[in-house]
């Protein structure tokens, strides 16, 4: 299922990351649809060929969007995914980061991994001040990545984003460049 990536923006020991292109689209939904039990009901990824090219378009396109794949080096194949959106440059600096790991890589640390290269993507080469998590109570996995990350804690926003057919809560959850200098 993998084919020839392009160059990782960035690697650490078992994963490299690196944006989307169209190509992808025969491998990531594929995987997607692999990992419907791992991500229902906290995430909807696209699952078809039309549906992921409009997904990724955006995340290739527009400036307010980055959109990585985290790629096993072993074999090049797509582990995860971690997007930044809603980035907002001037005096913000902010973006907000949506993930969610594959069936096959889930509990392995690959996203754990993933992360932290694109944290010091944004924080680096995308000169971001700020990233945002935002996530459901119950996804216990999704808020252990961004405690496990250094996130911090900030609040709770009731009925924030529509998912699954409803107004979901979210915790809200966030690092700073600030953060990262910390011993």
């Amino acid at each position: 299922m993998p084919h020839t990536a392009p160059r990782y923006l960035a690697e650490g020991p078992h994963v490299g990351i690196r944006h989307f292109t169209l190509d992808d689209g025969p491998e990531f939904t594929a995987r997607v649809r692999q990992s419907k039990d791992l991500h229902s009901p906290w995430l909807f990824p696209p699952d078809t060929d039309e549906a992921y090219a409009a997904y990724a378009g955006p995340l290739i396109d527009d400036p307010a969007k980055a959109g990585f794949l985290v790629c096993e080096k072993a074999d090049g194949a797509v582990a995860g995914f971690i997007n930044i959106n809603n980035i907002v440059r001037g005096g913000f600096q902010s973006g907000a980061l949506g993930y969610g790991a594959f069936a096959h890589a889930a509990g392995r640390g690959l996203m754990r991994e993933g992360l932290e290269l694109v944290i010091g993507y944004a924080f680096g080469p995308m000169r971001l001040h700020r990233l945002e998590i935002n996530a459901q109570p119950g996804n216990t996995a999704s808020l252990a990545l961004a405690r496990g990350a250094g996130f911090r804690h900030e609040g709770f926003s009731p009925a924030m984003l529509y998912v699954d057919g409803g107004w979901r809560d979210h915790e809200r959850w966030a690092l700073t460049t600030e953060m990262r200098d910390l011993p």
